[in-house]
């Protein structure tokens, strides 16, 4: 699956989740979005709920963003670096990146800011906030 791909399926996935809380203010959705309460709650949205993982290992995991605003990729590359192709970067320069022999990805895995509720209160707009992910369209 391209992250393309992982990106409109997910939209559709939170859209529905979305839906269902017109009726609670902003604090008591970034609430239900507690990674608890979603694995037990919403099976389906993520696949490391059903091994009981976290995609980062911190105590009060948020599941609103599930992804970064900062993050771009394309699938077909970004561009040409040190005769590597980057597919991923962090338009805030966190992170790390993980090299191999022809690509270049961005690695998030140590970066938690959009899965704390201060971040995900301050930008709560998922729409307009991930409309700039996609750097292929």
């Amino acid at each position: 699956m391209t992250y393309a791909n992982w990106l409109n399926t997910h939209f559709i996935k939170h859209k529905a989740i979305m839906e269902q809380l017109v009726y609670k203010n902003i604090d008591e959705i970034i609430e239900y979005f507690d990674y608890e309460n979603m694995r037990l709650k919403h099976p389906e949205f993520c696949p490391l709920y059903a091994t009981n993982s976290k995609c980062h290992y911190m105590k009060n995991l948020n599941c609103y963003m599930c992804g970064c605003p900062y993050f771009r990729f394309n699938d077909d590359g970004i561009e040409t670096k040190e005769n590597r192709m980057v597919y991923s970067i962090c338009t805030k320069g966190l992170g790390e990146l993980f090299e191999s022999e022809n690509a270049i990805h961005q690695d998030c895995s140590n970066c938690i800011l959009p899965h704390t509720k201060d971040f995900i209160r301050n930008h709560f707009n998922w729409n307009e906030i991930f409309c700039d992910v996609r750097n292929d369209v």
